[in-house]
C-alpha cells in the first residue's frame, strides 16, 4: 500500500511539472566581444501572445538596447511555438548582461559576459590546427624527425618549442564529444556550438542555413580591414576551413559552404575540393547546380593554381594579391603517400603542394597587404588517418605541421616578431603511444605480431633510418616501429605493420544499412588479429575522444596562453592580439 501511494505521489509532482521555459540564444554564460554581429533568438516551448511578451537586456528593453524589435513568428516551422528572432545585433558596452524573457506566464533568464579588447598588440595572426591532434602524434612526430638516444631527444619540435603553452578543453553545447565543425567553430567566433555546426546556435528549426548566427573571426578582420586567408590539405569546404567563415548547422553543406566562401571573398584560399566549385555539367563535379565558382572567382579577381609550380608562380607575382588554390577534386594526399609511397590520389594528382609550400605562398600573397592579415592552418588529415588507424601517416603529417609552423615561426623573426602564432588540435583522438612492435625476432620464429608488442624495457627505442632534411625517414616498414594504439575501435583486422600502398581502409559497407564490417582484403596479411571493437555497428572507424588538447603559442599577444583553458577562449587571445574590440 505504501508502495501504491508513493507512486501516485511521483504522478502528481510529475504532472504539476512546469513546461519547459525558453531557449535564449547566444546561450546562458556566452562571451561576446564588443561590436561582434550575432543573431539574438528565443525559441518559445508553446503560442505566445506578443502582447504578453516582455525581453529585457539589464533591465532595459530590447528594441530599445538593440535598435530594432525584431522578427516574431507565432508558429514557428508550421509547429504550435513561437519565436523571436533579431538578426545582425551587436553590444557596444563591455560587462555582465542580465537577459530577461517573459510571455506572461513563463521566465527565463540567461547571463552573458561583454568584453573589449585592449589595444592592438600584433600585425598579424597565425592560427595552425592540427586537426585531431593528440599528444601521441606530437611525441611520435619528434621521435621520427629529431630522433632519440638513451632517453633524450636530439631536438624539439617546433610546435613545442615556444614560450607559452594551454590545455584546452573541448566540448561543445550539446556533448561532452566535439567534433572539427564545432571545435574549430569555438576558436572561429568564440562561442560554443553542437556537433555539426558552423558559426552558428544550431536551433530547432529544419532548415540548415537559418540558424542564428555569430560572426566569425574572418568577419571581423575584414571589417576592420585585414587580409584572411585559409589553407588546408583537406577538402576547402571541410569542417575546419569552413569554419572560418561559414553559418550552417551541417557540415555537409558543401555547395553552401562555397558560396558563403566566395561572399566571404577570404584573400588567400587554398586546399582540396574542387568537385564543389565546379557546376554539376562538368567531369568530377559534385554540386546539385550549374553554378561554376571557379569562373566567380576568376571573374572576382582571382588567380586559380591547380599544381604546385602554379603556385609558386601565381605568388611570386607582385600584383597577385588574392589567390585560389585547388589541388585536387577531393581531399589532398598526405606527406608520406606524396614524397615516398605514391599511393592514395597521387597518381591522379602528381603534383600537389606540400603544406609548407602552401603555407609560403600564403604568407608571400597576405604580407603583401600592408593592414595585416589573419591566417588559418590546417594540416587536416592527422584527424582523418587517426580515423582510419593508418598511425604513419597520421604522424608524418604531424611532421608536415611541424615544418610549416617552423617557417612561419623563421618569416616572423626577420619581422621582428610582429605576429602571433598558435598551434592547437581542435580535438582528441584516443591514441597512445604504448611500446614498440618488434619483427626482429628470429631467434624465436613464428611469433604472433601481438607477442611481439613491447612494452616497458621490452618496448627499447625504433630502428627508423635517420631523418632528411625535412624531418621524415625514408622508410616506415622497419623492424622495429612505434606501437600507436587507439582506444575506439570497429571491428577490423589488426595487422600491427604499416599500409604500403593506399590509406588503410579497417571497414568497409555491411549488409544491414547504414552499418559496417571487417574489410577482408586484410584477413590473410601474415600474423594478423581480428579485433572486436567496442564501437557501434554503425560506426566503421575510430572516433574522436574528450581529453583536453595542447595549444603552445609565440610572439605578440601569447602571454594570455597559460594553464587550463576552453576552446573559445581560444578566440578571445586572438582578437585581443589584433584589437578587434569596437573600441579599436
Amino acid at each position: 500500500m505504501i508502495k501504491s501511494l508513493a507512486g501516485v505521489a511521483v504522478t502528481l509532482v510529475l504532472s504539476a511539472a512546469p513546461a519547459p521555459a525558453q531557449t535564449i540564444y547566444p546561450i546562458d554564460r556566452a562571451e561576446i566581444l564588443i561590436g561582434a554581429k550575432f543573431d539574438f533568438k528565443i525559441e518559445f516551448p508553446g503560442l505566445v501572445d506578443q502582447a504578453r511578451l516582455k525581453v529585457t537586456l539589464n533591465g532595459a528593453d530590447h528594441a530599445a538596447v538593440f535598435g530594432q524589435g525584431g522578427t516574431f513568428t507565432a508558429r514557428e516551422a508550421g509547429r504550435d511555438q513561437s519565436a523571436l528572432l533579431l538578426r545582425d545585433v551587436s553590444l557596444a558596452k563591455p560587462g555582465p548582461v542580465t537577459v530577461e524573457v517573459s510571455d506572461g506566464t513563463q521566465s527565463r533568464t540567461v547571463t552573458w559576459s561583454v568584453y573589449d579588447t585592449g589595444p592592438r598588440k600584433a600585425k598579424n595572426v597565425i592560427l595552425f590546427i592540427g586537426d585531431g591532434m593528440s599528444p601521441a602524434h606530437r611525441v611520435a612526430a619528434r621521435i621520427l624527425s629529431k630522433g632519440i638516444v638513451e632517453g633524450k631527444s636530439r631536438g624539439k619540435l617546433a610546435i613545442d618549442d615556444m614560450p607559452h603553452m594551454a590545455l584546452v578543453a573541448t566540448a561543445g553545447s550539446d556533448s561532452i564529444i566535439t567534433d572539427s565543425a564545432n571545435a574549430a567553430s569555438a576558436y572561429a567566433t568564440g562561442h560554443k556550438a553542437a556537433v555539426n555546426a558552423l558559426g552558428v546556435y544550431a536551433d530547432r528549426t529544419p532548415d540548415p542555413l537559418d540558424d542564428p548566427r555569430v560572426e566569425t573571426i574572418a568577419s571581423l578582420a575584414k571589417r576592420a580591414e585585414l587580409a584572411v586567408g585559409i589553407v588546408t590539405n583537406t577538402e576547402i569546404e571541410d569542417a575546419t576551413p569552413a569554419a572560418m567563415v561559414a553559418h550552417t548547422r551541417r557540415r555537409a553543406a558543401y555547395d553552401a559552404i562555397v558560396a558563403q566562401y566566395f561572399d566571404a571573398k577570404p584573400d588567400v584560399l587554398m586546399g582540396g575540393g574542387s568537385a564543389n566549385f565546379l557546376p554539376q555539367s562538368a567531369a568530377g563535379s559534385k554540386r546539385k547546380d550549374d553554378i561554376d565558382y571557379l569562373a566567380r572567382f576568376r571573374d572576382a579577381g582571382y588567380p586559380v593554381a591547380t599544381t604546385a609550380s602554379e603556385l609558386n608562380a601565381l605568388a611570386a607575382r607582385p600584383e597577385t594579391r588574392q589567390l585560389l588554390g585547388l589541388f585536387a577534386t577531393g581531399n589532398m594526399d598526405g606527406a608520406l603517400d606524396r614524397k615516398f609511397l605514391k599511393g592514395g590520389g597521387v597518381k591522379k594528382f602528381p603534383e600537389q603542394p606540400d603544406l609548407t609550400e602552401q603555407v609560403q605562398a600564403a604568407l608571400t600573397v597576405l604580407s603583401k597587404h600592408e593592414s595585416g592579415f589573419f591566417l588559418m592552418v590546417e594540416s587536416g588529415l592527422i584527424d582523418k588517418y587517426a580515423h582510419l588507424l593508418d598511425m604513419e601517416r597520421a604522424v608524418y603529417d604531424t611532421i608536415m605541421l611541424d615544418n610549416a609552423v617552423r617557417l612561419a615561426k623563421d618569416w616572423a623573426k626577420v619581422r621582428n616578431d610582429d605576429t602571433l602564432i598558435l598551434v592547437v588540435a581542435d580535438h582528441n583522438h584516443p591514441n597512445s603511444l604504448v611500446g614498440t612492435i618488434n619483427d626482429d625476432m628470429t631467434a624465436v620464429p613464428n611469433v604472433p605480431l601481438r607477442e611481439r608488442v613491447g612494452v616497458y624495457d621490452k618496448a627499447g627505442f625504433p630502428n627508423y633510418p635517420a631523418p632528411d632534411a625535412e624531418g621524415y625517414p625514408s622508410r616506415v616498414d622497419v623492424s622495429r616501429r612505434l606501437a600507436i594504439f587507439s582506444a575506439s575501435l570497429p571491428d577490423h583486422y589488426e595487422t600491427f605493420r604499416p599500409k604500403l600502398d593506399d590509406p588503410n581502409e579497417p571497414t568497409v559497407k555491411g549488409d544491414q544499412p547504414d552499418t559496417f564490417k571487417v574489410n577482408d582484403k586484410y584477413k590473410d596479411v601474415p600474423g594478423v588479429a581480428l579485433r572486436f571493437g567496442n564501437l557501434p555497428a554503425m560506426i566503421g572507424a575510430s572516433v574522436h575522444s574528450g581529453e583536453d588538447v595542447i595549444l603552445t603559442a609565440t610572439g605578440p599577444g601569447s602571454e594570455r596562453v597559460h594553464g587550463s583553458m576552453d576552446n573559445a577562449e581560444v578566440f578571445r587571445v586572438m582578437v585581443d592580439a589584433l584589437g578587434l574590440g569596437a573600441g579599436r
